[in-house]
């Protein structure tokens, strides 16, 4: 761990903030870069860094899914994910009805305010959990999705065509 706040903080001497722990430096990042770590041995002790640009379900960089209100794993906006989100919350879509109560009906009620999560209405854009929306695609209900919005990690629950069949512009 010290050796991820040691880069840590080289990294956020370039980006102008303290940074003290891996997952703070990934909030500090903007919201355009993901970062992978590897500390594999590089003979030197230090923790290998890779910041890219995180990717869309369609090869393009990806975009901003929703600030009102703000979704996301990071609560930044954007649908990016890492391995300690362990429901990707990766796919951007526009909810609906039909979707949030079928979400209530699996045990989990979109609809409910708690904590700093507002709670959720129809016409909402949200980051939701790539294999809820999977299951829900399944029962029938799935809601829209922007493409462009939607983390490349959806790939591993869903197909391509499956989301463009339920893609809005």
């Amino acid at each position: 761990m010290a050796a991820i706040a040691s880069a840590g903080r080289r990294i956020a001497s370039v980006l102008g903030t303290r940074v003290l722990t891996h997952r703070s430096l990934l909030r500090a990042l903007p919201a355009r870069f993901s970062v992978t770590t590897a500390a594999g041995p590089s003979g030197n002790g230090h923790v290998e860094m890779e910041v890219a640009a995180p990717r869309n379900v369609l090869g393009g960089e990806l975009k901003c899914c929703c600030t009102a209100p703000v979704t996301g794993y990071y609560r930044d906006g954007f649908c990016r994910t890492d391995e300690s989100d362990h429901g990707r919350h990766v796919v951007c879509a526009q909810v609906t009805a039909q979707f949030l109560e079928y979400s209530a009906s699996r045990g989990n009620d979109l609809r409910r305010p708690g904590g700093s999560f507002p709670g959720l209405k129809p016409g909402d854009k949200w980051c939701l959990c790539a294999s809820r929306w999977k299951e829900a695609l399944d029962a029938g209900c799935a809601p829209q999705v922007f493409l462009e919005c939607t983390h490349s990690k959806a790939l591993e629950f869903v197909t391509l065509e499956s989301l463009q069949a339920n893609a809005t512009a």
